[in-house]
């Protein structure tokens, strides 16, 4: 392979080679399927170019066609992002001279201004997604314990996926879910409400099982057919039943639902950030918009009205 004029053939077997490297180089799931969709388009998209030498003008180019397609920036950050992991892993193998890899690792991100601010349930719209499953059903003894690790300690959807009852154990009197392994390899402990452990308990119960994983899948006549359960099913869950509520979310808004129902309760924020696994305490107020109040803001202080 002539590594000066291209990183890639057109071949089924290059690009498979060029993506797997790059996948191969990360540890979470979530982030190989999305940077292997983002490099599958973008060597299309260098493939309709001829394959050009690969360099920081192709890539700027390549932006700039995400830009003028209408791609939010978050969006376009990603492929940004997969593109230069791309590059870096190149290098580090020889498939790409490391000068012609800097300049690529160079070539920035949309800048997006502001916060946004996301989805979540208030308190009443929280404790009635928890009592939507029929818990006359096993699916539903499930789906509520699904819902209630998610608005109760404010797991993502791989953490759910990937919970053990060996990890819920009793810490200073009360139920804590020990050593969880969350993004980037973070480990920490989550505290858990008696409530969520009750629908855990209610679960497990019903369906004979104490040990491995939490949660599994249960096929359409309610029976349990496999002894694990995939992040997106997880998704599908709370898809489910928020969309019956009238109010659909995302699985990640629940744990910002947990950490905004959190805080108006009065938690401090230290320990919202240390449940969630966050990085610093600033990640956190971003999260939840701390900075920012929307039931006490600075329109409601202006004094006008129409009459």
């Amino acid at each position: 392979m002539n590594t000066q004029t291209a990183i890639v053939h057109k071949s089924t077997n290059d690009l498979s080679m060029v993506v797997t490297m790059v996948k191969d180089a990360l540890t979470s799931e979530n982030s190989k399927r999305a940077y292997g969709k983002a490099l599958i388009d973008f060597l299309g998209w260098y493939a309709d170019q001829g394959q050009p030498r690969l360099s920081k003008a192709v890539v700027q180019r390549y932006k700039a066609e995400l830009v003028d397609s209408g791609l939010s920036p978050a969006s376009i950050n990603l492929r940004l992002s997969a593109i230069r992991k791309l590059a870096s892993e190149a290098a580090d193998n020889g498939y790409l001279p490391q000068a012609l890899a800097n300049g690529i690792i160079k070539v920035g991100g949309i800048t997006t201004k502001g916060v946004r601010i996301g989805n979540w349930l208030n308190k009443q719209q929280a404790q009635e997604l928890i009592r939507l499953p029929d818990t006359t059903r096993l699916k539903g003894k499930r789906d509520r314990a699904i819902l209630a690790v998610m608005l109760g300690g404010g797991l993502r959807r791989s953490e759910v996926a990937a919970l053990t009852f060996e990890h819920i154990q009793m810490r200073e009197a009360r139920w804590v879910i020990v050593d969880l392994v969350g993004k980037h390899n973070r480990v920490r402990p989550v505290p858990i409400p008696s409530w969520a452990k009750a629908a855990i308990d209610d679960w497990s119960q019903a369906a004979g099982i104490s040990s491995g994983l939490v949660f599994r899948r249960i096929n359409k006549v309610d029976h349990l057919v496999s002894n694990s359960m995939t992040p997106q099913a997880v998704y599908d869950v709370v898809k489910e039943y928020s969309t019956w509520m009238g109010y659909p979310v995302a699985a990640h808004d629940l744990r910002r639902t947990f950490a905004k129902l959190a805080r108006k309760g009065g938690s401090e924020l230290t320990q919202i950030q240390l449940t969630l696994g966050h990085s610093n305490v600033a990640v956190t107020q971003k999260y939840i918009g701390e900075e920012q109040s929307l039931t006490d803001a600075p329109c409601d202080h202006l004094g006008l009205s129409l009459d």
